[in-house]
């Protein structure tokens, strides 16, 4: 009875530790939140002669440029620890992140009071965009433990033979818990230039991505692997439905599909961000069939929602843009915003 007591007791620590209810079918659930975020200009004060970055708005501030870059880290933080924790006080464990400088502003955010707590780390690479902004991803080490991480170059010209220097896409490969999974991050070209014109760069992106899914499962044909960020089209444009073949109804989803979750919500209208009244879903989550439950099977981790964080006070209330994202510049400076954009989240559960 003894040696039973002590095998059990470690089993009891770790179930009251890192175990959130869910009750699904009147079963707990033991839930992991993974979000996206684009920051909206998240760059320090300092000047770097190397990049474009003093075409930031930061940089453009006539008062008090480190007051406002203190207020701007601290608003991203807030909405960072307030993402799922609806059902997961947790908060997202896995978060990729757009439109940041460097690493020293992604330190500062996790330092934040709102963050600090959460200890996450830190997996950033410096990419060729002209402008200096990258994509990253902020893990809780106690949940997810990286194995392997690199970053892909998209390499683009103009008709004129004119090097376009843009995003890199980040992999990161890891364990959810005791469940390898892989996280492809991303922001792709902008619609600058406009749609139609500017799509061969988003397509030549989404055959990237393509081909990073492809070296994963050329490992394990049967991988996780969930691909996350700011694509600049929506989940119907030729980049998602041609290039990456993604599916939106579920029963359509066959073995080594990609399952895009975010094309009906934006069928429905759901939106992470408007311009010129239009609503637009450019910021999404995806994934391979292996994270699609079937049969009620929640064995391993498995989908259970994708939602847009949407909370109040990240809308503006009032005024021309009432009902746009509450963003944190325009051109009149800082209005103490957060960002032009939503942050999307997914919960992921299995059996406890």
């Amino acid at each position: 009875m003894k040696r039973f007591l002590i095998l059990f007791l470690p089993f009891i620590f770790y179930s009251c530790s890192f175990y959130s209810q869910e009750k699904h079918s009147d079963r707990p659930y033991l839930i992991r939140t993974i979000a996206f975020y684009n920051l909206e200009n998240l760059f320090d004060t300092i000047n770097d002669p190397t990049k474009n970055d003093e075409a930031s708005p930061i940089m453009e501030i006539k008062g008090n440029k480190a007051e406002v870059y203190r207020k701007k880290v601290e608003n991203m933080a807030k909405v960072i620890a307030d993402i799922g924790k609806e059902k997961d006080s947790k908060g997202p464990v896995i978060l990729g992140v757009a439109e940041v400088e460097n690493r020293s502003v992604l330190e500062d955010l996790i330092h934040t009071h709102s963050l600090k707590n959460k200890n996450y780390d830190i997996i950033h690479y410096d990419s060729p965009d002209k402008r200096g902004i990258d994509v990253a991803l902020l893990y809780q080490p106690e949940f997810f433990k990286p194995v392997h991480h690199e970053n892909f170059e998209l390499r683009l010209w103009d008709n004129n033979g004119k090097r376009i220097y843009t995003r890199d896409q980040l992999l990161v490969s890891g364990y959810l818990d005791n469940e390898l999974i892989h996280i492809i991050v991303n922001h792709w070209p902008s619609r600058r230039g406009g749609a139609e014109k500017s799509s061969f760069k988003r397509e030549k992106a989404a055959y990237l991505t393509s081909k990073i899914i492809e070296k994963i499962k050329a490992e394990d044909k049967d991988a996780k692997i969930i691909i996350m960020g700011d694509l600049n089209d929506n989940p119907t444009n030729n980049s998602l439905k041609k290039v990456l073949k993604t599916k939106a109804i579920k029963a359509n989803v066959k073995d080594g599909d990609i399952y895009n979750p975010t094309e009906d919500m934006f069928r429905r209208g759901m939106n992470t961000l408007v311009y010129r009244d239009d609503l637009f879903l450019f910021d999404q989550i995806m994934f391979t069939s292996p994270l699609l439950a079937k049969n009620k099977d929640y064995t391993t981790f498995k989908m259970y929602k994708v939602r847009v964080f949407k909370p109040q006070y990240l809308t503006t209330q009032t005024g021309k843009f009432k009902g746009y994202p509450f963003r944190s510049f325009t051109y009149s400076g800082f209005i103490n915003g957060y960002s032009d954009h939503y942050p999307i989240y997914m919960y992921l559960i299995k059996n406890n």
